[in-house]
């Protein structure tokens, strides 16, 4: 090992951010797999188990199925605007606690709901305790790591979104299939709990850290220098360019995201094209393959720019390069609605995917590399609101535009979108300038 770079306790503080990730995926993605079944869809339109679904019935699901999604991210955006300034004024390790509480008692609760509007209410309570995730990893990351390692770190804890969407893919199927939907919300919500605990007793600032050595803490203070308290009014941040580059990106990607989270599931089910279909019984393996996939794309983007920065290259030229690969690689998805092969469907899906993570792996570097670590939960949280708030859009109008056209349009969307984010990025903000502790003050 390198003495110029002690590699101990900091990244111990990733694995447990993945593990947060991964647990804070698991329970958001419950519903898209549980939605597939016939029983919880007859159960949430009102229907006895002996009604036959009709094709008008499954359009009517789709349309009240979009709407219980944009609550959820109507949900998150509030969640946004108030936990990312709660983290920075209370800190990492108590903001993240509420949140983790919050959302595993909206997690074990939908086992007990009984209609659309008891979904509706327990998903707006998920949205709002998951929102402490990305604001409270972000700034762990700050804490932990200096500027020059941020971007692998950040893709690191970021592959536990795909590694939570494979283990719902995994298990909750199989859930359902035995045990009843209900079983699939209790039996993954209560792993929450079992984090919040983890969590409080592990987590600490590096300097309050009796397992952090000397070096090691010299080493993560290398180029991020102790900053005093400061405390910013959201107006003020929002004043910045820097803010919008990042919260553009966010509101044009963000939804891209969401889209596959929530809908692909039902593509794989339903969409007439594809010459094999897939149900509960067949998830497993092309989820399987679809977010390893994803998972080697965070990781090896973030892991990218980072090795372009050792390089000698500006973290706005090595930021940006590694960006427009991933925006490029995203364009060939809208194929994936026109094959009639599911395994070509499945690639250009994956390789999509994991472009978005690397996408997203760099721009969470963003909040970090352009604010100092003070506010930058608020600068995440800013960005996320942005995100959610085009995650609603794009998620209100998704059933009646899969119902009207099918699943090609939304895929378009998908395909331009990052091209179209990196292009206003570099107009408002042309090189990744800082904004220093004295501007903010």
């Amino acid at each position: 090992m390198n003495s110029s770079s002690p590699s101990t306790m900091r990244w111990r503080i990733v694995a447990l951010l993945f593990i947060a990730t991964t647990i804070n995926y698991i329970d958001r993605q419950v519903l898209s797999f549980t939605m597939t079944d016939e029983l919880f869809r007859k159960e949430m339109l009102g229907l006895s188990v002996t009604d036959v679904l009709t094709q008008e019935r499954i359009d009517q699901f789709r349309v009240e199925y979009s709407k219980v999604d944009s609550a959820f991210k109507f949900a998150y955006a509030i969640g946004f605007l108030f936990l990312g300034w709660l983290i920075d004024r209370i800190g990492t390790r108590r903001g993240f606690s509420l949140g983790i509480l919050v959302w595993s008692v909206a997690a074990v609760g939908t086992t007990f709901v009984r209609n659309l509007t008891g979904l509706t209410w327990m998903r707006v309570m998920l949205g709002l305790g998951e929102a402490a995730n990305f604001p409270a990893a972000i700034k762990s990351i700050s804490e932990w790591f200096p500027r020059r390692e941020r971007s692998f770190a950040n893709g690191l804890f970021n592959a536990g979104t795909n590694v939570g969407i494979i283990l719902t893919a995994l298990v909750v199927p199989h859930l359902i299939l035995h045990f009843g939907w209900r079983s699939s919300f209790f039996i993954t919500g209560i792993l929450g709990f079992a984090l919040l605990i983890v969590w409080w007793f592990t987590y600490s600032k590096p300097e309050r850290n009796r397992l952090v050595s000397p070096n090691e803490l010299a080493y993560i203070r290398s180029d991020n220098a102790q900053e005093p308290p400061l405390r910013v009014s959201w107006l003020k941040l929002l004043s910045y360019k820097q803010t919008w580059a990042y919260a553009i990106g966010k509101f044009l990607t963000d939804p891209i995201w969401w889209f596959y989270m929530a809908w692909l599931p039902d593509f794989f089910n339903s969409n007439e094209a594809l010459d094999q279909k897939l149900d509960l019984k067949s998830f497993g393996i092309p989820f399987l393959i679809i977010y390893v996939v994803s998972d080697a794309g965070s990781i090896f983007f973030g892991w990218l720019s980072t090795q372009l920065m050792q390089r000698g290259w500006s973290a706005n030229r090595a930021r940006k390069t590694t960006m427009l690969i991933c925006a490029l690689c995203v364009v060939p998805i809208m194929y994936a609605a026109k094959t009639n092969s599911l395994t070509v469907a499945i690639a250009l899906i994956s390789l999509a995917t994991a472009a978005h993570q690397g996408w997203s792996a760099n721009i969470y570097t963003f909040a970090s590399d352009l604010f100092p670590k003070t506010v930058t939960a608020s600068i995440t949280s800013i960005g996320g609101m942005f995100g959610a708030v085009g995650g609603i859009l794009l998620a209100r109008y998704s059933g009646d535009i899969i119902n009207a056209t099918g699943y090609f349009p939304l895929f378009v969307i998908a395909a331009c979108a990052y091209g179209l984010a990196l292009l206003l990025i570099h107009v408002v903000l042309p090189k990744l300038e800082p904004v220093t502790l004295d501007e903010l003050s």
